[in-house]
């Protein structure tokens, strides 16, 4: 072993991976972009659907080719109905974002060619997951809660037909755009934890559901996808407290999270929050709640108290803000990670087909790390076995 000192990087942070043409961010000016298009412009000018189209082919659609690529995807929506009965077989209890993980590769079995492929099949498995993702979020709510399975409409667009599935009522035409604002938001945000691990997967060749489950999981946990959950949850328990600036106060100096504040990139602010806290204060008025408000109390006493350490780095990050957006649509707690989840796939997929497809020396390259061993060492050698008898107690 060599005593040579080695910079290890916590998380990766700082280490460059790959090429990348999906997305790009920049922590310190606060900008995300999709394929060169700024997440503001997309936000107020575009929608998911062509949001989705721009991810995975690189280009905005004309009307033609959105309208095709429309068509597309209603025509996948529906669930194949062994997939149905299999989910009416698992506990109610279970997580929502377990059962989405598990269903993916439920999804690969219903693959009438699994071993196909060509980029012309992953992309077609690509419209198939985002046409689906939504319909099993909404079937496995209705199914947990003892209520019959509502099908896709095909009039409706992909969040407005997402609610009527999971609330059996057709939105109103604000709350469905609301929802389809925060999907273009939450659409790809570079090589971020899931995406990363779907990129690490499918650069052994598995296949796409193989790195959407891989993604999946990522996204469950409270470090990524998972801290909007906790985010409300902290709200709701915040709710009668007269004292929200004491309580900030007293958790920062017992060394606790704030969740939502902080970001692994952002340093100036997520572009992002921006637009869901102003989407947040609307809904305050049109709801006659103080989700937000209250939101922003927390928000306002902690990035003081950031403040007067120094710590100005910190801001609210997508979390903090979404958290109050979700609950005041009618979306459960426990489903909010998956609406993050019915989003990014279109990135997920977009990120999965460059890594598959990209020319790396001609073919992909396969992931593989290096580790610094800090275990035992016994020498080139290793250490000298001793049988079980030999060995003493204790």
């Amino acid at each position: 072993m060599t005593s040579e000192v080695r910079i290890k990087n916590t998380g990766l942070r700082g280490v460059t991976v790959a090429d990348s043409g999906v997305s790009f961010i920049d922590g310190e000016k606060g900008i995300l972009i999709y394929r060169g298009y700024r997440i503001e412009d997309l936000a107020e000018r575009s929608n998911y659907l062509e949001t989705v189209y721009l991810l995975l082919f690189g280009t905005l659609p004309n009307p033609e080719q959105l309208s095709a690529f429309s068509d597309r995807l209603r025509a996948k929506r529906a669930l194949p109905a062994f997939i149905l009965d299999s989910m009416r077989l698992y506990p109610k209890t279970a997580l929502p974002m377990d059962v989405l993980q598990a269903t993916v590769p439920l999804l690969g079995m219903a693959d009438k060619d699994p071993r196909a492929d060509a980029r012309e099949d992953v992309l077609e498995r690509s419209i198939t997951l985002i046409a689906q993702l939504p319909t099993v979020v909404a079937a496995w709510h209705r199914i947990r809660s003892g209520e019959e399975v509502i099908p896709p409409d095909d009039s409706l667009e992909h969040a407005a037909n997402f609610l009527w599935m999971l609330q059996g009522e057709k939105p109103d035409e604000q709350t469905a755009k609301d929802l389809d604002v925060c999907l273009v938001l939450h659409a790809d945000h570079t090589f971020n934890a899931s995406t990363f691990a779907a990129r690490e997967v499918v650069s052994t060749r598995a296949s796409i559901y193989a790195g959407v489950t891989a993604a999946l999981g990522a996204l469950s946990g409270g470090l990524h996808g998972g801290a909007n959950t906790r985010v409300m949850e902290m709200l709701l328990q915040l709710a009668d407290e007269k004292d929200i600036k004491g309580w900030v106060e007293e958790r920062i100096d017992q060394g606790k999270v704030i969740m939502g504040m902080g970001h692994a990139v952002y340093k100036t602010g997520d572009p992002r929050a921006a637009y869901l806290r102003k989407m947040g204060q609307r809904l305050d008025k049109t709801t006659d709640s103080r989700w937000a408000a209250l939101a922003s109390e927390v928000e306002q006493a902690a990035l003081n108290r950031f403040a007067a350490e120094g710590k100005t780095t910190i801001q609210v990050n997508v979390d903090f803000c979404s958290a109050p957006v979700y609950y005041m649509m009618g979306i459960p707690i426990d489903l909010m990670t998956t609406i993050f989840a019915i989003s990014r796939i279109a990135g997920w997929c977009a990120h999965i087909i460059e890594e598959k497809f990209a020319d790396v020396q001609g073919k992909p390259a396969l992931y593989r790390p290096e580790a610094q061993y800090v275990g035992e060492y016994c020498g080139l050698m290793g250490c000298t076995y001793t049988p079980m008898t030999g060995r003493k107690e204790g």
